[in-house]
């Protein structure tokens, strides 16, 4: 067996923890592989899937998908006259610019953003946050926020500020060694 992290997992799964039984599995019948990332992966991508659904089904209550509701949001955030640039939403969105004109086009259907030529450079289009965009971020905002809030209420305030810390180091790194510093959603390209 090697030597180091790894070492951690008993070859005899008796944790009760399945992390520790996968990574026990196959130490055992693969002496050698690496497992010490088994204990961070796996539970990332567990949480992200059940936060991921706990929030489309929060969202689904309250009516909006998530895509409107990150327009909206940014627009919200950036402070009045709630408007940004297409290409500033893309930015702050995190999502290309086909995207956010695809949420765009939808969010002004439905009445919660109007567009309208910015001012400066040619093509560009600046987008608003209406009354019932407003109202729709601030019925919502808290809704998924106090439920994500609660989700996380089993670590007390130190430890999710030490959590928030190592997170934030690894998706750093993370994304160094991979040469990419986009942010997607879960899921996304």
């Amino acid at each position: 067996m090697k030597a180091g992290k790894d070492e951690q997992y008993p070859t005899d799964s008796t944790s009760g923890y399945p992390v520790q039984d996968i990574a026990a599995a196959w130490v055992r019948e693969r002496p050698g592989t690496p497992v010490s990332s088994i204990g961070i992966v796996t539970p990332i991508w567990r949480l992200a899937k059940l936060l991921g659904d706990d929030r489309r089904r929060v969202l689904a209550q309250a009516g909006v998908d998530a895509a409107t509701l990150d327009l909206l949001s940014v627009l919200r955030r950036s402070g009045p006259p709630y408007t940004l640039s297409t290409r500033e939403l893309s930015r702050r969105s995190l999502v290309t610019a086909g995207a956010i004109s695809q949420r765009i086009a939808r969010a002004e259907r439905e009445g919660l953003v109007t567009r309208r030529p910015g001012e400066g450079r040619p093509r560009t289009v600046d987008v608003t946050l209406s009354r019932a965009g407003h109202d729709l971020v601030e019925e919502t905002v808290d809704q998924v926020l106090g439920r994500e809030a609660e989700l996380i209420g089993g670590l007390d305030s130190e430890q999710q500020d030490r959590l928030t810390e190592l997170l934030q180091l690894l998706l750093q790194d993370v994304q160094h060694r991979l040469g990419d510093t986009r942010i997607t959603h879960v899921g996304e390209d």
